[in-house]
């Protein structure tokens, strides 16, 4: 089984020359998803670095599993692989079934793309479709774990979360 040293070099060479939205190397967002899930253990921390690895690049399930990638790893990657043909919603709902580590991924992943400084540099339009999708997401994502858990994430990945985070407490 690979480390997650060497995950990572296999998601660097994976991603290479892709940029997300904003214009950035795409590696940044897998590794800013990879470090919240850092009190997690290694094996949410590499399918943080391999979160869209099947849906970005060549990369498939199978060929993850021949080179070295644990059985759990593969299927939380293919749980928050989006399929076209699914709807978003319909798609995190499913993600809440795939088991708590599922849900930490995807929250995590979520939390990356809702950061403030990642927002600002998108078109208004854009950024207010998204902002308004991904807290969509975070309710039905977020009822499914631990405040504790989402807690963890958000504190690591985007701090901005823990105030909608106290108000979910609060309701």
């Amino acid at each position: 089984m690979k480390t997650v040293q060497e995950v990572d070099a296999l998601v660097g060479g994976a991603h290479a020359g892709q940029v997300d939205k904003i214009g950035v190397p795409y590696i940044e967002h897998v590794r800013a998803v990879a470090a919240g899930l850092v009190p997690f253990g290694d094996q949410l921390v590499m399918a943080g670095l391999l979160h869209d690895i099947i849906e970005d690049t060549t990369w498939t399930a199978e060929q993850l599993r021949e080179a070295g990638i644990s059985d759990h790893v593969v299927a939380l990657v293919e749980a928050v692989t989006n399929e076209r043909s699914v709807p978003y919603e319909e798609k995190v709902a499913r993600i809440t079934g795939c088991g708590r580590d599922a849900v930490l991924l995807k929250i995590a992943d979520n939390a990356h793309n809702s950061h403030p400084q990642r927002a600002a540099q998108l078109p208004e339009e854009k950024r207010v479709r998204l902002a308004a999708k991904y807290r969509a997401a975070r309710r039905i994502l977020w009822a499914a774990v631990e405040d504790r858990d989402i807690e963890a994430i958000v504190t690591i990945v985007n701090p901005s979360l823990l105030a909608e985070l106290r108000e979910r407490q609060a309701e």
